[in-house]
């Protein structure tokens, strides 16, 4: 099947005379302008698992396929019973999964069945072992069991052709045992979206070689890369380079030849040595967006040879926190998945902060003991121990406000973001 068209080039176009965009109109903007890039392929339901569904499906199957005993216990009729206490006589033979009674079991009888055992012709209902007698030849019980009861039947959890998973759903582990359990052997997928990851800066190294005092390790480029793997996507080191614009152009020539779509991290704002930003102005694509958020501000957004590029800030929490806040639902939608916003619970506050009006802001935050949302103990983006440290931000909405402990305040576990 071929692929989808790549996206337009005002895809990232931000209406004229917005200097400061709030977080909401940025993520509005950014919707607006994904669409699906991945092209869609068969693969076996067994090797499935983190992909994203690119058409709905179907049951083949009922599940369970046949009526069967819930219990280990005795099958019979239920219409034979009297009102008073039951006693049956049993019929040689039993009922056991994968080995069903092939008979009929007369009306007024009983047979032994076992847990998950195809029903029998002429049987109902199913008494419950620890609820009887057996003795010469016949199982006893007291009455008020009910027609049907310790039964399951035909198609009680799916029925056969019933939708079961939507397009855009990526595969988890459950899927793939009820997918198998109705016989969908192969489902139609969306190909991996591929994401090349680059850093850029003269005072960047990479770990292993020799660092001078004024130099620093790379720290954004594990982590996106990491990040892009969880995600179920496939992802590209396109390496570090240095503050050069040939450089720069002629790795983004080739990280365009081989994914869909790149995350840079430095460069992206308007400095002298800010590449990035300077290459996509080049392809008459480039949109800086100054973004009412803290951490972060500046990202570059445009397209290289058709390839987004998110050119994201170089410090290491600011571009953990745009990538999360902006560049995941980008890309999701750009995989299929669909645009996937976080749910956030509300919770007490465990600290104090004075906020100013103006910005949204994401503080690197965890739990309690009690359930409060604690918050690292120092804001300043260049401290990457407390991506460590937290569990998940707490996000502070764009106007001033007062906290104090005890407050409500939005948390969002690292997991809503697929951390």
């Amino acid at each position: 099947m071929s692929n989808p068209p790549k996206l337009r080039n005002d895809c990232f176009a931000l209406p004229p005379g917005v200097h400061w965009t709030p977080v909401d109109e940025a993520l509005a903007h950014l919707r607006q302008g994904m669409t699906v890039v991945t092209g869609i392929e068969p693969v076996p339901t067994v090797a499935a698992g983190g992909r994203v569904l690119a058409a709905e499906v179907q049951a083949n199957r009922a599940n369970p396929p046949y009526a069967n005993s819930a219990v280990d216990g005795y099958g019979f009729a239920h219409a034979a019973l009297g009102d008073g206490a039951h006693s049956l006589p049993l019929i040689d033979g039993r009922a056991a999964a994968g080995m069903p009674f092939d008979g009929l079991v007369p009306t007024g009888s009983a047979i032994r069945i076992l847990t998950g055992a195809m029903l029998p012709k002429g049987v109902d209902t199913v008494v419950l072992e620890e609820d009887t007698a057996v003795a010469n030849g016949h199982v006893s019980f007291e009455r008020g069991l009910k027609k049907n009861a310790n039964t399951r039947p035909i198609g009680e959890d799916v029925t056969d052709g019933e939708a079961l998973l939507c397009e855009g759903h990526i595969l988890r582990p459950q899927d793939l045992a009820l997918l198998s359990a109705v016989g969908v052997e192969t489902v139609q997928v969306r190909k991996p979206l591929r994401v090349g990851v680059l850093s850029t800066g003269d005072e960047i190294r990479e770990l292993g070689t020799p660092v001078a005092p004024h130099q620093i390790y790379d720290a954004n480029r594990p982590m996106l890369l990491d990040l892009i793997h969880n995600w179920g996507m496939e992802a590209f080191d396109l390496g570090h380079i240095t503050d050069d614009a040939a450089r720069v152009h002629a790795t983004l020539t080739d990280g365009a030849t081989r994914c869909d779509a790149i995350l840079t991290s430095g460069g992206a704002s308007a400095g002298d040595e800010d590449h990035i930003s300077a290459a996509l102005r080049n392809t008459g694509t480039h949109n800086l967006w100054r973004i009412a958020v803290k951490p972060g501000r500046p990202l570059a957004l445009g397209l290289w040879d058709g390839v987004p590029v998110f050119g994201l800030p170089g410090n290491p929490v600011a571009a953990f926190v745009c990538t999360l806040i902006f560049a995941r639902p980008a890309l999701m939608t750009l995989s299929g998945a669909g645009w996937r916003t976080p749910r956030a619970m509300t919770v007490p506050a465990a600290f104090a902060k004075n906020k100013k009006p103006g910005r949204r802001e994401y503080l690197r935050a965890r739990l309690n003991a009690d359930g409060h949302a604690e918050v690292f103990k120092s804001e300043g983006s260049g401290r990457i121990s407390g991506l460590s440290w937290a569990a998940g931000l707490v996000e502070l909405e764009d106007g001033a406000r007062d906290i104090k402990p005890g407050d409500s305040v939005m948390y969002y576990p690292f997991a809503e973001f697929g951390v």
